[in-house]
């Protein structure tokens, strides 16, 4: 075949070298079917360009009834890729922009095509008004890749924003990742640009190559939006249309009233990659996942799952708290279709799931958000506004309106798409303040001369809003280490607008007492009490966490003083005053049965300890302890109101002994810790009530490893008013143990 050749006129000329030199904002402009038009503005004729690197020859094909084999070649544009030809208005008519093309590569092949380059925009200016003032709360819709019939023909709209690129384009397998194949164009001042590709389809990997006005910089970004990812080190996206078909209808209704300050809220804190792990030890599928840990949940008598981050992340070492891929669960464990799987299988056996979020901070890595459009798009310019100096990371520009948008958005896919019941809000703290870790000069007071990070506060708030208008039932937890007032208060009381706080000065009050040697412990009981003077200021959390088990800190047993009896009856210690202590209730995994070793996230747990009668008797009391929680209203229903607490003795520092009462409507719990090894026997403890007081929980059973000290299964109450409770009875209180008595009606 012979190749023809065209000439452009001047005015063409510099359409086609920036489409050649890969800096055409709007290719649409140039290439599909433009008029031609007389001196006087008339129409008279029309050129079909289309753009096709690496192609040899190109046929445009007419779809006429009347004749099957109409075709149209087209001209090549010398020295380009670039080819053209003229057809009149009927020709025009009749185009449904197919080309036969004969590729170079591999093997002079002919393929069949559709030019993107036909297509109206996709993107409304309605969808561009709300991203540009950070509403479109839906945007996980709109942005990123989604497979999509335009016109009569299948494909995939690619949007993405760049505001400061010179050119941004669609490259894959599909295309042997040439960056000039597939240009974008661009929405006006939005800053988003847009492509729909046909003959794509779910599976089809990409990324998006950019062209800076940063002095022409060209590199490639993986998609802000992309709802799959390939699995680490690779870091392709991946077009994904879901199949699963929900199955927990029953359990999202049940949601919508779901009334979680008065409800048993007791979380299993998980990282998904080490909790087990398959037999050559590679990582588990997130179904085989969700069987396993749902049987082992519900028989433990946990009521939620807190996973931590699986948003994808390139470094396993980071625990998922540098995220790369916001929208994508990691392809560690599954496809997102797998990780559906979990959450609905959980919520099938009314178990529900929380995810950690990290929303404070990302990665600089360089195929990701950092600089990613050769500016500092989604983090501030300035270093002091824009970089955890601790972490390494970049730090979102929270004044941003798509930054907002784009970290809202996401909060709520997890929530809708993925049916997530909750986020645990991560380094809250680091995002309130703006001198957060960092030394005078480091960092920019705000426009009133503090240190509050006042954007940071009001995206906080627009986020909570959200969160709680558009999802009724789901809580949104913080994890704030400061004393911040009101964060667990509306947004309209002048709070954030959190449904809890993790309760830090608890755990690191709590962990310090029981770390310290039994002998000091009663020069130090204002640590046990000293909680009760801030219980109700904040809907609180009770954390045992992740953080309190790595960096050297040991694992929880191994911070207990003693021998290793005593270090097994202090933890069952610990772990019931958490129970019993207001407030919900969160463990980190392996904590519920003493695991010795420090936490690693590079093996399993390990499970062969559960056969060790110690390590077994922690795993009993512990699920004895979180059944007595799910059936007892005194333990959850008033947790953030100063009536369902009631101190019987909070004074007897010298024998290390507390005892207090917890209420319900309907129902008291007593519950009374002995903090050091010394049985004490005939320990005359108050009573509102007179009565049987059935033993419900004694940590020293010999069924959790202790040594049996007790009162034979219940006590009756005495007529002698003690500790301004108006009945009394003498019990033995076994050394490290707490027992909870319960009136027998």
């Amino acid at each position: 075949m012979q190749v023809e050749w065209q000439v452009l006129k001047p005015i063409e000329q510099d359409e086609a070298t920036r489409l050649i030199e890969g800096r055409h904002h709007d290719p649409h402009m140039f290439l599909g079917c433009q008029p031609i038009k007389s001196t006087r503005g008339k129409v008279t004729s029309w050129v079909l360009r289309v753009w096709l690197p690496t192609a040899e020859f190109v046929k445009v094909l007419l779809d006429d009834p009347e004749d099957a084999d109409a075709s149209v070649p087209l001209v090549r544009v010398m020295g380009t890729d670039l080819f053209t030809a003229k057809i009149n208005a009927q020709q025009k008519s009749m185009l449904p922009q197919h080309f036969l093309v004969t590729w170079i590569e591999p093997d002079m092949s002919e393929h069949t095509v559709v030019s993107p380059y036909t297509f109206m925009p996709q993107l409304g200016e309605l969808d561009l008004h709300l991203f540009a003032e950070g509403q479109h709360w839906n945007l996980y819709d709109v942005m990123g890749s989604h497979s999509k019939v335009v016109d009569g023909i299948a494909g995939v709209q690619f949007a993405v924003w760049a505001p400061a690129a010179e050119r941004v384009s669609v490259v894959g397998d599909f295309n042997g990742w040439h960056g000039l194949r597939h240009p974008m164009r661009t929405n006006g001042q939005s800053g988003v640009w847009e492509l729909f590709i046909p003959g794509l389809q779910s599976g089809d990997l990409y990324k998006f190559e950019i062209r800076s006005h940063h002095g022409g910089a060209i590199f490639t970004k993986t998609d802000p939006y992309a709802q799959s990812m390939q699995y680490r080190p690779e870091t392709g996206c991946i077009v994904y249309d879901t199949k699963h078909e929900w199955n927990d209808q029953s359990w999202l209704e049940s949601l919508k009233e779901f009334d979680w300050q008065k409800s048993p809220i007791n979380v299993y804190e998980v990282h998904l990659g080490s909790w087990q792990r398959a037999d050559d030890n590679a990582f588990l599928n997130y179904r085989e996942i969700a069987h396993r840990m749902v049987e082992y949940v519900k028989w433990m008598g946990y009521t939620h799952i807190e996973l931590l981050p699986v948003s994808e992340h390139p470094l396993d070492q980071s625990w998922g708290y540098q995220t790369t891929g916001y929208f994508a669960p990691t392809s560690r464990f599954g496809t997102p279709d797998d990780f559906r799987y979990f959450v609905d299988y959980c919520h099938q056996n009314d178990i529900g799931v929380f995810l950690d979020w990290v929303p404070a901070h990302f990665p600089k890595d360089a195929f990701a958000l950092g600089r990613f459009d050769g500016s500092a798009l989604y983090e501030h310019e300035d270093p002091r506004r824009g970089e955890h100096q601790d972490w390494g990371t970049y730090i979102f520009n929270f004044g941003r309106n798509e930054v907002r948008n784009f970290l809202i958005s996401n909060a709520l896919y997890w929530i809708k798409e993925l049916h997530i019941d909750g986020l645990r809000v991560d380094a809250v703290a680091s995002m309130l303040y703006l001198d957060y870790s960092r030394d005078e000069g480091q960092w920019l007071p705000n426009e009133y001369g503090g240190r509050e990070n006042i954007e940071a506060i009001n995206f906080l708030r627009s986020l909570n809003e959200q969160v709680h208008a558009q999802c009724p039932g789901v809580v949104v937890m913080a994890e704030e280490s400061t004393s911040w007032p009101m964060v667990s208060r509306p947004t309209w009381m002048g709070g954030l607008g959190f449904s809890m706080k993790w309760n830090m000065g608890w755990m690191n009050d709590t962990l310090d007492y029981f770390e310290k040697d039994t002998i000091y412990r009663p020069y130090h009981h204002n640590q046990l009490t000293f909680s009760q003077m801030y219980a109700y200021s904040e809907n609180f959390v009770l954390p045992l966490s992740h953080d309190e088990v790595v960096h050297l800190k040991g694992s929880l047993i191994e911070k207990m003083p003693g021998d290793n009896w005593q270090k097994a009856a202090n933890l069952r210690l610990l772990l019931g005053y958490q129970i019993l202590h207001p407030g919900k209730k969160l463990l980190f995994m392996g904590c519920e049965f003493a695991q010795w070793g420090e936490w690693s996230e590079a093996r399993a747990l390990d499970w062969y300890l559960c056969d060790a009668p110690l390590n077994r008797g922690v795993q009993l009391l512990v699920k004895e302890m979180n059944h007595l929680y799910q059936a007892s209203p005194a333990l959850y229903e008033r947790d953030f109101d100063s009536s369902g607490f009631e101190w019987i003795d909070c004074h007897d520092y010298q024998q290390a002994v507390l005892s207090f009462i917890r209420h319900s409507e309907n129902e008291k719990l007593i519950c009374i810790f002995n903090f050091t090894p010394v049985p004490r026997n005939n320990y005359r403890i108050g009573l509102p009530e007179s009565g049987r007081y059935l033993e419900v929980i004694n940590s020293d059973s010999e069924l959790f490893g202790g040594g049996n000290i007790g009162n034979g299964g219940s006590v009756q109450s005495e007529d002698v008013a003690w500790m301004n409770q108006p009945f009394s009875v003498e019990v033995n209180l076994p050394p490290l143990a707490v027992l909870v008595l319960k009136l027998d009606k």
